[in-house]
C-alpha cells in the first residue's frame, strides 16, 4: 500500500512539473488603474491557488474556535455532573417497605 501511495505522489509531481514547464508564457495581470504586472502563467496560477487556500483557512478559523469553545464548555459540564458510582447490588433497601 505504501508503494502505491508513493507511485501516486510521484505521478502527481511529474504531472505538475510537466504543467509548469508547458505554461511558462508571460501573461499580463491588470490591477488598479494604470497598474499591470507580467509574470509566467504558472506563477500567476500558483499565487491564485495559494491565495485561495489562505482565504479558505481564514474563513475556517472562526468555526474551529467556536467548536473548541463549545467542546471545552461541554467537557467542563460533563466533569461537574460526573456520574455517581452505582451501589453494589443488594445493598439498597427494598422499595416496598
Amino acid at each position: 500500500m505504501q508503494t502505491f501511495v508513493w507511485v501516486v505522489r510521484l505521478v502527481i509531481v511529474v504531472v505538475l512539473v510537466w504543467f509548469a514547464l508547458k505554461n511558462t508564457d508571460a501573461v499580463t495581470v491588470y490591477g488598479l488603474p494604470y497598474q499591470q504586472w507580467q509574470a509566467p502563467l504558472v506563477f500567476v496560477l500558483l499565487i491564485a491557488f495559494v491565495a485561495g487556500v489562505v482565504i479558505g483557512l481564514l474563513a475556517w478559523i472562526p468555526t474551529v474556535v467556536r467548536q473548541r469553545r463549545e467542546l471545552g464548555r461541554l467537557r467542563r459540564a460533563a466533569a461537574q455532573t460526573a456520574p455517581v458510582a452505582p451501589s453494589p447490588a443488594g445493598s439498597e433497601p427494598p422499595h416496598g417497605i
